[in-house]
């Protein structure tokens, strides 16, 4: 496969969830599927035409096996996955109820969070566009958390930009363990996408303009606030740009931002204006919002604009 556009790193997972209407206190029958934050943005990118790729590491198992297979079966180049022989591949459990839907991860000690900046030195850094990461990936080990700043570090010193999504996940670590890192992380990047919501829960920034000042002004910035919109600040001088969400009818909430991530960054690849590269972002995570899986095939809306 030619060298990606854009290189996704994070940990993907096997997911089970009992079948719908059913709670996992009482599942006689699961379906299991694959799932992982930036492996997702990888998917849904590579479903708009572009050529990705996802790095990570999976145990030698029949799950990572799952996990490798599911990926690769979207069109992502995955030949730069490293399996670990004595660490398993991570699993979570989805447990629906009429008040939302639970997750329980087992993930502790997993391959993926053996991940060292060592890891880094076979990934085409150099020749890629983009690399984008997560903030569910520091906080899995010391090691990880490493791994991450030193990614964007050789990325940026290599003249490749970076594409940041908060993503906090308070199942993983506390908002003091996590609010500086994150930050961190965010005014290294290029790209940063984050909820309003999880802006204010993490920084304490109440608005949208808050964690604009919060992060900075040199990074181009993307505030999401649920069904209402979206916000695009520019790096360095500029207005600010709102594209309201679009209505949709919600199946599964679980890889809406993933999707919105992708489709943002698909309109930015093809040089979209701002507006434009919101409007993709919203169009993505709608078709999400609607499916089950946290990657549902969306080739489908790949236009004749995007397939340039």
């Amino acid at each position: 496969m030619s060298e990606p556009e854009v290189l996704c790193l994070g940990e993907s997972m096997v997911l089970v969830a009992p079948a719908p209407g059913e709670r996992l206190a009482t599942a006689r029958e699961a379906a299991i599927r694959v799932a992982g934050a930036e492996s997702t943005v990888a998917q849904y990118l590579t479903d708009l035409g572009h050529r990705t790729a996802w790095a990570s590491r999976v145990g030698d198992d029949p799950l990572g096996d799952q996990v490798v297979t599911a990926i690769a079966r979207s069109g992502v180049d995955v030949g730069h996955v490293e399996r670990d022989h004595s660490a398993p591949t991570g699993v979570y459990f989805k447990d629906p109820s009429p008040e939302g839907t639970g997750v329980h991860y087992y993930r502790a000690g997993s391959a993926a969070s053996r991940m060292t900046p060592a890891y880094l030195d076979g990934l085409p850094l150099a020749t890629a566009r983009l690399v984008h990461l997560s903030g569910v990936t520091p906080a899995l080990s010391g090691d990880c958390a490493a791994t991450s700043t030193a990614l964007f570090e050789r990325a940026r010193a290599a003249g490749t930009l970076c594409s940041f999504d908060v993503n906090y996940r308070a199942a993983l670590w506390s908002t003091d363990s996590a609010a500086g890192p994150l930050l961190a992380l965010a005014r290294r990047a290029d790209i940063v996408f984050v909820g309003r919501d999880e802006a204010q829960h993490v920084w304490g920034a109440e608005t949208a303009e808050q964690v604009r000042e919060l992060v900075g002004p040199e990074v181009c910035l993307v505030v999401k606030d649920a069904d209402v919109g979206a916000t695009y600040f520019p790096a360095g001088a500029g207005p600010a740009v709102f594209v309201p969400a679009n209505p949709v009818e919600v199946v599964e909430p679980v890889g809406a931002g993933d999707a919105f991530a992708a489709g943002y960054l698909s309109a930015w690849l093809r040089g979209a204006e701002p507006a434009d590269r919101l409007r993709l972002g919203h169009r993505l995570a709608a078709f999400a919002l609607g499916a089950i899986e946290d990657h549902a095939d969306a080739s489908a809306l790949r236009t004749a604009e995007t397939a340039r």
